[in-house]
């Protein structure tokens, strides 16, 4: 008798695991997707629950409500009805807001005053929490700030702070900068080794190539800091916007005539060398952009890339080439993922209009998906408006688990 126990006790503990999972697959959870609708740059604000339609993996979803948000007011708020044999869910929207402003910049503009200025007074609300992080520190502001400073004297406080972080924070790639421009300088005053050798050594190109390494390092993309600041804010409450703002990169190099004239001097090595520094040299950005892209979409929260495309300083004998590319599409894609704007101009001020006029009013969009299953896989989301061709926003999608 023995063995018929232990088949039924196997059956029996079968049985309760399946229906564990079954269970486990079958659980009610609510996405909630912040959502931006657009006509050029105007916000439509007059649309319905019945005017939107959700996609998850491709599949239509049952929207159960839908909340039109100005700043943190409730302005609509709309919620399907429930079978009466059903339970009516109850939605909670959390419309509080934490603004992390990232200034990633090399020298301090007396540009970004102005838009220090109107971030404060047209954006910034007394119950807001700031985080501002520099290239030194990171600076946590909460409401209690506000409330014992006026408004000019948080102005005149915040522009300190950048003013001074970005002069030391940045003065080792300042000087390496410095020291580039002055190799190729005097590379393009028609010079040969034994004159470069007085500051720069024997192996000039070597000196050239050691220097945009290390300015590399200085400005490198860390795959670890960007997902660890991706968990840390997907455990924060409320809407969470991230205005980083990345100031244009220019690396020195020969100008045309000068490399030409040096190409013809030069051993077929050195020839070589010298053709992949200056023409085709580029960063290795080593990031799984997939990843970075589904953990910030994951933790709902909008990435707005504020691009300042501050012009080359001339300087005689060296052209100052961009070098930003590489990480702007990185930073375009994370604010694409989250629903948030990429936005380019000299002008911070406009940067920081377009960013704040972008995340001012969204929808709150609540549904149930159809078959969830907490997989630890990446859900896809996709919003359509019915019958209009307008500019739709949201977050990507979410990690279900």
């Amino acid at each position: 008798m023995k063995k018929p126990i232990f088949i039924i006790g196997i059956l029996v503990f079968g049985l309760t695991i399946l229906a564990q999972e079954i269970q486990h697959e079958t659980i009610a959870i609510n996405v909630e997707v912040p959502v931006r609708v657009f006509k050029g740059n105007a916000f439509i604000d007059n649309l319905t629950i019945e005017d939107f339609e959700v996609y998850e993996e491709g599949v239509l979803q049952n929207i159960e409500a839908v909340y039109l948000i100005k700043k943190t007011d409730i302005q609509r708020k709309e919620e399907m009805p429930t079978p009466k044999e059903e339970e009516k869910q109850t939605f909670k929207p959390d419309t509080s807001r934490s603004f992390y402003l990232f200034f990633e910049v090399v020298e301090y503009s007396p540009k970004l005053n102005k838009a220090i200025e109107y971030f404060f007074q047209n954006v910034l609300l007394p119950s807001d929490n700031l985080t501002i992080v520099t290239p030194v520190n990171t600076y946590r502001l909460k409401s209690e700030f506000f409330s014992k400073a006026s408004i000019e004297e948080s102005i005149q406080q915040i522009r300190k702070i950048l003013r001074k972080d970005a002069w030391n924070g940045t003065s080792e790639y300042r000087r390496l900068n410095n020291e580039l421009i002055r190799l190729v300088r005097s590379m393009s005053g028609g010079g040969i080794r034994d004159e470069w050798s007085v500051e720069f050594g024997d192996d000039p190109l070597g000196r050239y190539e050691e220097i945009l390494i290390r300015l590399e390092s200085i400005r490198n993309v860390d795959q670890k800091r960007l997902l660890d600041f991706a968990n840390y804010l997907k455990d924060q409450p409320g809407q969470k916007y991230v205005f980083l703002f990345y100031q244009r990169e220019f690396i020195p190099q020969l100008e045309n005539i000068a490399y030409i004239n040096l190409l013809d001097r030069l051993d077929e090595p050195a020839k070589m060398k010298l053709t992949t520094l200056m023409g085709y040299y580029f960063r290795d950005i080593e990031i799984d952009i997939d990843r970075i892209k589904q953990a910030y979409a994951d933790s709902s929260m909008s990435i707005n890339f504020l691009f300042f495309t501050k012009p080359a300083k001339y300087i005689y004998g060296v052209q100052m080439v961009e070098h930003s590319e590489d990480i702007f599409s990185v930073f375009r894609e994370m604010a694409q993922a989250t629903g948030g704007i990429t936005t380019s101009s000299a002008n911070p001020e406009y940067l920081f209009q377009r960013a704040s006029d972008a995340v001012e009013s969204y929808y709150l969009l609540y549904y149930s998906p159809k078959n969830y299953r907490a997989d630890g896989k990446f859900k896809k989301i996709k919003v359509k408006v019915k019958g209009q061709n307008y500019r739709v926003t949201h977050r990507a999608g979410y990690i279900a688990d």
